[in-house]
Order: C-alpha cells, then structure tokens, then sequence
C-alpha cells in the first residue's frame, strides 16, 4: 500500500473514557451504552464512531461511482447501523445496515449505485468476510 493520508487518534480509559484525533477535530467523552452495563449518557462510542466513519465514506464512495457512470445525484444520504452482538459461542461481533436515498432515483438505481459503491469504499473492503453488510436501498 502506498500511504496518501494517516488518520491518529489516541484513546484514553476505553469504552468510559476520552478519545482524541491528533489535530484536535475528533475530541470526545466516551461512555458506555445501557445496553452494554454502562451508565449510558451524552458520551460517544466506538459503535457510534465507526457508523460515522462508515457512512462519510460510502457516501464519498457513491458520488465517485456515480460521477464515473454519469448519473446525476443532488441532495441524499447513508445511514449506517452498527450493532454490537455475540456468537453463538459468545464471542463479540459487528454487523453493519448502510441505507441510502438520494432525490431523484428510483430504489433500483441507489441500489444499483450502493452495490458498485460497495466495491470501492475502503470501509467496505475492510470489513468484506470479516462482518455482515447490509445495504438497503430507498427511493428518493
């Protein structure tokens, strides 16, 4: 791999603690969810985190597929579910539902672009047999 850009950040007393990006845009409190025997509060999580990432970078990654094939996209989104789970032999997993719409395109043509985009997101190359992805489509 020949390295273009390298993200840094530095991550203080886990899930209940501090996250930091080395230029300071990433600043944040940590808190375990409910959910996960925490206290639960206005703190981020890793889930949360990876879900943002996620979506910035499949969108990036959609625009890019559909410049390449000339369709036209104006105002849209993806959503991105992370969800923390277990095996069946109580190992912690992640599974992932990316959803898009975007105004002007049918189902089948966001579907049609998330599949492509899905090839090319760094996220998505990342995470292939290693997690399920969901990707569901909507139309806009």
């Amino acid at each position: 791999m020949t390295p273009i850009y390298t993200a840094t950040a530095t991550a203080e007393g886990g899930r209940a603690g501090h996250v930091r990006s080395s230029e300071g845009a990433v600043d944040l409190a940590l808190s375990m969810p409910k959910e996960l025997g925490g206290p639960g509060g206005s703190g981020a999580n890793p889930e949360q985190l990876f879900a943002a990432g996620y979506a910035a970078c499949f969108e990036s990654a959609l625009r890019l597929v559909a410049r390449t094939q000339q369709v036209p996209l104006t105002r849209g989104k993806i959503t991105a579910k992370v969800t923390l789970g277990k095996t069946e032999a109580g190992a912690f997993e992640l599974g992932v539902e990316l959803r898009g719409a975007f105004d002007g395109l049918s189902r089948e043509q966001v579907e049609k672009l998330m599949h492509a985009a899905h090839e090319v997101c760094p996220y998505s190359r990342a995470t292939r047999n290693n997690i399920e992805v969901k990707l569901v489509a909507e139309g806009g």
